[in-house]
């Protein structure tokens, strides 16, 4: 017998389905009464709830993290899916469900994404970016390869880090084969490490949330900081131009300080590294959205991309292989 997953649920359709919590968090309504505003996941994505009248105990039954039987009936709200529950209970750790069951995954497997990645760094022809590269490829792997790239928005998926990072690869491939003044071996190394520090900054793959490092330093200062270290444990010199450089690629990235950028980028390859990061981001939320959506129909409000909403044509055959890149 086959189970519908979470997103397989069509409008007005009633649902008992055993789904994880990847987030709750406990409001107070202005007549004074506690709600959780709760995010239901499983493999196949996630969709918000509210469950009224919660007491503190509820908040902590039904928190980040815990696996529940979710009985309840899709419905739109203000443009957005959502589940209106009917009731909730937690699952025991004795009735044999493992929480990795309710990890959405990014649509390349892991030895794909390895694969891809390590045919670059065979492309990164300068010796001190090579060796820096490596370094923290081989010191952070195990993490890298299997973190999310983001808690909410964009990758926000096990293995979304280096899918992320595969993505950014191949665009950047693109442009280097069209503008050869572009410096193939620092835009490589720029996409590979640029956001490695967020295996420091976020907690892991099951209900994400930003370590405490995470929230008072930030992934671009977390990784400048393991450019440096990889540096002095290879015996490079960490003031030479060329580590000068990659920490720069690092450290602009989100192009704007209000973005977080702890300078403008000042390259031409870190403009690139900015723009490719930010259009990788762009298509994987709008396309996120619109695999949910109806042909004929608007995405819901997507926050990333200024609150707009998307159409999805009636004719879309190409949407269901756009993120296959084996």
């Amino acid at each position: 017998m086959m189970f519908k997953k979470l997103l397989e649920y069509n409008d007005g359709e009633e649902m008992n389905i055993v789904v994880m919590l990847k987030e709750s968090v406990l409001k107070t309504s202005k007549n004074g009464k506690h709600y959780l505003i709760l995010n239901f996941t499983d493999s196949s994505g996630e969709i918000r709830g509210i469950y009224w009248d919660a007491t503190p105990q509820d908040a902590q039954n039904f928190s980040a993290g815990s696996i529940v039987e979710l009985n309840g009936k899709r419905e739109e709200y203000q443009d957005r899916p959502q589940i209106k529950i009917f009731s909730l209970r937690t699952v025991g750790e004795n009735e044999g469900y493992d929480l990795s069951q309710f990890v959405k995954t990014a649509p390349v497997k892991q030895k794909y994404l390895e694969e891809e990645i390590n045919k670059r760094v065979f492309e990164i022809l300068n010796p001190t970016w090579n060796r820096i590269v490596r370094y923290l490829l081989k010191k952070w792997h195990d993490k890298f390869f299997i973190y999310p790239a983001g808690k909410i928005n964009h990758h926000a998926v096990k293995n979304g880090l280096a899918f992320h990072t595969v993505s950014m690869l191949r665009d950047a491939e693109g442009i280097c084969n069209t503008y050869p003044q572009v410096d193939r071996s620092l835009l490589y190394a720029g996409c590979i490490v640029h956001d490695m520090g967020k295996v420091i900054e976020l907690s892991g793959v099951v209900a994400t949330k930003y370590t405490t490092e995470g929230n008072l330093i930030g992934h671009l200062v977390l990784i400048d900081e393991q450019i440096v270290l990889a540096a002095k444990e290879l015996n490079i010199n960490p003031h030479s131009e060329d580590v000068m450089l990659l920490r720069h690629m690092v450290l602009s990235h989100h192009g704007l300080p209000e973005y977080g950028a702890a300078k403008r980028p000042a390259l031409l390859e870190a403009e690139l590294l900015h723009k490719i990061d930010d259009l990788d981001a762009t298509v994987y939320a709008i396309t996120n959205a619109l695999q949910h959506t109806k042909p004929g129909h608007f995405t819901e409000f997507i926050a990333s991309q200024d609150n707009r909403r998307f159409y999805r044509p009636l004719k879309d055959d190409a949407l269901d292989q756009s993120e296959k890149l084996e």
